[in-house]
Order: structure tokens, then C-alpha cells, then sequence
């Protein structure tokens, strides 16, 4: 599976660079991380806990961070076991650029999963596969750019 998207973040690009480099950046915005160690020179080892469909698993995975030419890109690169469930592995390239008010950050994902998560059809796999970047990336451009606004998704309340 192939996923992509883009994300306007209110920060330089620098600080987005290195806030995605960051390990404590990163377990807090992958859903279900319990534990992120490592470094970027060196690699992380996670342990996540997600729900797909009817299979529940912990996985254990490493990523590594491959290609990188900062403050501009990488590749990430993930594979990860969840016992019986099965295992997922992938990469991402991601790409930043300088916008008006803040950094452009571009991904492109490809997915790969196998064992009882394979079985699940590609519909539940795609469609899990997009809450997670979602999400992912929601968790991060929060800790950038602060909490969203809530009046910024509401209509002006009318005058009392």
C-alpha cells in the first residue's frame, strides 16, 4: 500500500527537522508507542500496541533513518513483529521546504504486512494504514504548532 500527504507545520525548517529526529518527539506522536529508544545515528527500537480490525498485537520493531540530507530529507525506514499477528515493514520518504509562515513537510509511505494481519483484506489494512499517518502526523504537528484552535473549526458565535 502506498500513502501520501502533505502538512503546512508553523515552525522553521530546522526546528521540524530536528523535532523529527527527536525521540521523545516521536513516541509521543506514533499512536500506541510504548517505548521509542535509540538515537538517529544509531537507529530507534519501539514497542507499539495497536488494535487492527479484530487483531490486537504489541510490536516490537527498529527504524532506521537512511539518505538524509539535512535539513531537507530522508528515508525512514521500519520493520516490526507483532507475534501471531504478523509483522509490518515499510519506508517513508519525507521531505521538508521552506513556506510563508512555517515548513512544508511532504511524506510518501509504502506498506508491507504479512500473517494474520495480511488475511485482514486490503481495505481494513488501507484504511488502518491512513488513521495511523493521520494520526502520526496530527500528534506531531500538535507539538509543533500547539494545540489547534478551536474556534478556528467553529462558525463566530452569534452576538447575545
Amino acid at each position: 500500500m502506498d500513502l501520501s500527504g502533505t502538512r503546512i507545520l508553523k515552525a522553521d525548517r530546522e526546528t521540524v527537522w530536528a523535532r523529527l529526529n527527536d525521540a521523545d518527539t516521536l513516541a509521543t506522536a506514533i499512536p500506541g508507542c510504548e517505548t521509542l529508544t535509540g538515537s538517529p545515528e544509531e537507529g530507534f527500537e519501539a514497542v507499539v500496541k495497536q488494535k487492527v480490525g479484530p487483531v490486537k498485537a504489541t510490536f516490537k520493531g527498529k527504524v532506521t533513518l537512511s539518505d538524509m540530507m539535512p535539513p531537507e530529507s530522508y528515508t525512514i525506514t521500519g520493520e516490526g513483529t507483532g507475534g501471531v499477528a504478523g509483522f509490518a515493514k515499510g519506508g517513508a520518504q519525507v521531505h521538508l521546504s521552506d513556506v510563508e509562515g512555517g515548513t512544508q513537510l511532504r511524506y510518501t509511505v509504502e506498506a508491507k504486512v504479512g500473517g494474520k494481519l495480511a488475511q485482514l483484506g486490503g481495505r481494513i489494512i488501507d484504511s488502518f494504514a491512513r488513521k495511523m499517518a493521520d494520526q502520526f502526523f496530527d500528534n506531531f504537528q500538535e507539538q509543533i504548532d500547539g494545540p489547534p484552535d478551536p474556534e478556528a473549526d467553529t462558525d463566530a458565535a452569534p452576538a447575545a
